[in-house]
């Protein structure tokens, strides 16, 4: 048995999905629907049973024969202010999880971010030296990273695996759900199917970030499924690129849209990632060989997807 937390979202459905692939088909998925679109990325899954977030962590106990857990339920609003509601959805649920499969022998895959490292001034690197988050919810990844590290200093012979994923910038199919906090590249889409300009900041020539297509994010977390690692490994292609190649990407499919700047957000300022690229010795240390779809080629993948289906699997 497989349980994927946060299942309905955005990676954890893509995970799901790639489990079925595979021929696992004997995985709970735990959410919540009080946004009920996020229902539509979990049509056409093959799953054995849906539980609300707060009714699974009531009752934990109840769960037997379990293989691993997928951990990527969270509250990923990077402009969320109720500090208290942030550290008890993402820190206290996920130490509660963990404790839990520590207890009874079950591998542990949980979704940390690139947030953590703040500014990027001290590198991308996976060390506490190379980390200063700058919100709450980059602080809730942080402190349990850190609560990961401890169990790896004081427990040197783990019986199951614990393995950090640090997701850089993801895009790509089944993020509709997300709203403001959906990739640049979803939004762009939107404004070109409304036929409106694509809208970027002021200065998105030189923001530069790790973008990371799904379906290379996926790739990883199968790749620990199945080897086992414990650690804690960056989840990005190890190049940056612009915003700006972004919307230039969706431009070359639609040579009519433009491309308009607005003026930078201030309640971003001093909170807002300039640059981002993933340090990938760890991972390719752990054995991870595969290639990264670049912007070009990912947006490329994504947009011919919405055309489709509005962005969803089916």
């Amino acid at each position: 048995m497989i349980i994927v937390t946060g299942g309905a979202g955005f990676i954890g459905s893509n995970i799901v999905k790639a489990l079925n692939a595979k021929g696992i088909k004997q995985i709970i998925v735990v959410d919540s629907l009080k946004n009920p679109s996020k229902h539509l990325n979990l049509n056409g899954c093959t799953i054995e049973d849906f539980v609300d977030k707060e009714d699974f962590i009531k009752s934990l106990g109840q769960y037997k024969n379990i293989r691993t857990i997928f951990h990527l339920g969270a509250c990923s609003d990077t402009m969320e202010t109720d500090g208290r509601y942030m550290m008890k959805n993402n820190y206290e649920y996920s130490k509660a999880l963990l404790d839990f499969a520590l207890l009874h022998n079950i591998d542990f895959i949980y979704a940390s971010s690139a947030s953590v490292y703040g500014n990027g001034d001290s590198g991308f690197k996976e060390d506490p030296s190379c980390e200063y988050p700058l919100n709450i919810y980059a602080f809730s990844k942080y402190m349990f990273d850190n609560y990961v590290r401890n169990i790896f200093n004081y427990k040197k012979n783990l019986s199951s695996q614990i393995c950090g994923i640090r997701y850089f910038n993801v895009y790509g199919y089944q993020e509709n759900h997300k709203g403001r906090m959906a990739s640049v590249a979803f939004h762009l889409m939107n404004q070109i199917k409304d036929k409106e300009p694509m809208k970027l900041f002021e200065g998105s020539q030189n923001f530069k970030r790790d973008f990371i297509f799904i379906e290379d994010a996926v790739k990883i977390n199968l790749f620990f499924f199945e080897k086992k690692v414990n650690g804690i490994f960056n989840c990005g292609t190890g190049k940056a690129q612009s915003f700006n190649d972004i919307a230039l990407a969706l431009q070359k499919m639609n040579p009519k849209t433009e491309i308009k700047y607005i003026p930078f957000p201030d309640q971003l300022i001093g909170k807002y990632q300039g640059f981002t690229e993933a340090d990938l010795t760890r991972l390719r240390k752990a054995g991870f060989t595969e290639n990264f779809n670049t912007v070009e080629e990912g947006v490329k993948k994504y947009y011919n997807q919405f055309i489709k289906t509005g962005g969803y699997l089916i």
